[in-house]
């Protein structure tokens, strides 16, 4: 460039007395203002637009900032510039300053999701995984902060720069209040409007800690492992349903199984086998008088057996309440449910206290195998 073009190029700059923003994209959140050598002319008119805010920088320093209006620069309209330059008596045309636009208009549906899954910890599941994915919204609220602590000196600072910074900051945050909720895992899905307030409370003082607004958060779907909601489904139908009314119909379901199964012996065997039990059954229930006939019949020439011995009832503590009486294989059935574990608290007669399910001796066998006590010594 010759010493002519130079010349032109400075003088055409130095009188340009309008400062405005006109051209930007709609992903464009902060622009700067060029001219030669960030020269400004004294009474110089700045148009700030609605949806924009004018930052004035000087040597790093943040300056004046100008909401929507026409302005004419002078002392006057640049009270922390004039204090920063030491103007006492006005200054000479042209003055130095950086002038950065932000784009203060809201910037809407915003993705965000899990990049990994979360581990969560259910009472009744163990360690559980889930993923989460959804929208938000967020606006620029204070634009000297923003320029200062995430723009710097980029002069054309986008929408992309900034949304891999908040998507992390979301996730993150959402990872800890799914965390601090403890709510059983099958409710994070039902219960997405007030987890999505929550998260939205946790994280606005953070967005407002870099001048950024977090005006709308939305979850818009929890999911899990199909094999967990399997387990929920199966889990929520067994808890509504009479276990000894479940267990005759599995029963049931097994005779029937057996019987079709024509070509094993086995399952023959079975058949014929829970036939008679079923058979006998009913013949008690069609037959009372008969059954007691036979109860009545007393062997003769011995001694009389002991009276059966009653069945064992165990009471059960479920969320803080107590359940119960039920048989030692209605207890059975609500272990394999996961409804109690080896640590629910359970009581029978004869117990002092409540005491862990594993530390009852005829119970220890719902955990898997029993181990025979050391031999004694010879």
């Amino acid at each position: 460039m010759g010493i002519f073009d130079t010349i032109k190029e400075k003088l055409s700059n130095e009188f340009i007395d309008i400062i405005e923003w006109l051209d930007y994209t709609p992903d464009t959140i902060c622009h700067r203002f060029e001219r030669y050598q960030n020269e400004i002319k004294n009474n110089a008119k700045l148009i700030v637009r609605e949806g924009q805010t004018a930052v004035f920088i000087n040597e790093g320093q943040l300056a004046d900032v100008f909401k929507p209006g026409t302005y004419t620069l002078n002392t006057q309209n640049l009270p922390i510039l004039t204090t920063l330059k030491g103007w006492k008596y006005g200054f000479d045309s042209p003055f130095k300053a950086e002038v950065y636009f932000v784009n203060t208009h809201l910037f809407t549906d915003e993705k965000w999701g899990t990049k990994n899954p979360i581990t969560l910890s259910d009472d009744r599941f163990g360690l559980v995984e889930i993923r989460a994915f959804g929208t938000y919204a967020y606006r620029i609220n204070d634009a000297g902060k923003f320029i200062v602590d995430i723009v710097g000196t980029d002069n054309n600072f986008t929408n992309f720069e900034i949304n891999e910074h908040l998507k992390s900051l979301i996730a993150t945050r959402f990872t800890d209040t799914v965390g601090e909720a403890k709510l059983p895992i099958e409710l994070y899905a039902a219960n997405t409007t007030e987890l999505s307030e929550t998260c939205k409370e946790v994280m606005q003082p953070e967005f407002n800690s870099v001048g950024i607004s977090l005006e709308k958060f939305f979850i818009e779907n929890v999911s899990m492992p199909e094999d967990l909601k399997k387990e929920i489904f199966e889990y929520s139908r067994i808890d509504k349903l009479d276990l000894d009314k479940l267990t005759k119909f599995k029963t049931a379901k097994a005779i029937e199984a057996a019987a079709a199964n024509e070509g094993g012996t086995a399952g023959a065997g079975m058949g014929m086998g829970m036939g008679f039990v079923l058979a006998q059954q009913m013949g008690g229930m069609m037959n009372p008088q008969m059954g007691q006939q036979q109860m009545q019949q007393q062997p003769q020439g011995g001694m009389m057996p002991p009276p059966m011995p009653a069945a064992v009832q165990y009471f059960y503590a479920a969320n803080g309440t107590q359940a119960g009486p039920v048989s030692f294989e209605q207890l059975q059935s609500l272990f394999a449910s996961r409804t109690v574990n080896k640590d629910t608290l359970v009581w029978k007669a004869g117990l002092a206290e409540w005491t862990p399910l594993q530390q009852i001796e005829e119970l220890k066998s719902f955990l898997g195998g029993n181990t025979p006590p050391p031999l004694p010594p010879q």
